[in-house]
């Protein structure tokens, strides 16, 4: 990879993992506050979002990722009439969060799909090496 030396693949592959684990704890996070309310007129939760940069390759060896940003969802909260919940405003509603499910399980699957690519590379890496050092040693 880039003629960075024989560990730029797994150097590569482990910044792709650590930003995958950070990617997959937001949205686990995300998910978990689905069902989160507040009093109207208070920040409702925000679903967050990862930002993903590439590593500059002159500074790190072979490149890789990081987390750039986190940016918080956009949009109004859905009005939720529950004129029991203690959370109610005087109209009887509640703010749910701003979490769109279907778009946080598509990420979900994306996440853990690089995840598991990473972990692919970072291993099939590591095993040549291994076989590149004991070569020889009949």
């Amino acid at each position: 990879m880039n003629g960075h030396g024989p560990f730029s693949a797994i150097d590569v592959s482990n910044s792709g993992l650590g930003y995958n684990k950070y990617w997959l704890d937001t949205i686990a996070h995300n998910i978990a506050n689905i069902n989160t309310l507040t009093t109207p007129g208070q920040a409702p939760f925000r679903a967050r979002m990862v930002v993903a940069m590439p590593l500059d390759t002159n500074t790190y060896q072979g490149g890789g990722v990081e987390v750039s940003d986190v940016l918080d969802e956009g949009g109004d909260p859905a009005m939720i009439s529950d004129p029991n919940n203690p959370l109610a405003d005087s109209s009887g509603y509640v703010q749910g969060p701003v979490v769109d499910l279907a778009s946080q399980l598509g990420d979900l699957v994306l996440a853990s799909r690089s995840y598991q690519a990473n972990m692919t590379v970072f291993k099939e890496a590591r095993d040549s090496l291994q076989t590149t050092t004991t070569l020889g040693r009949g």
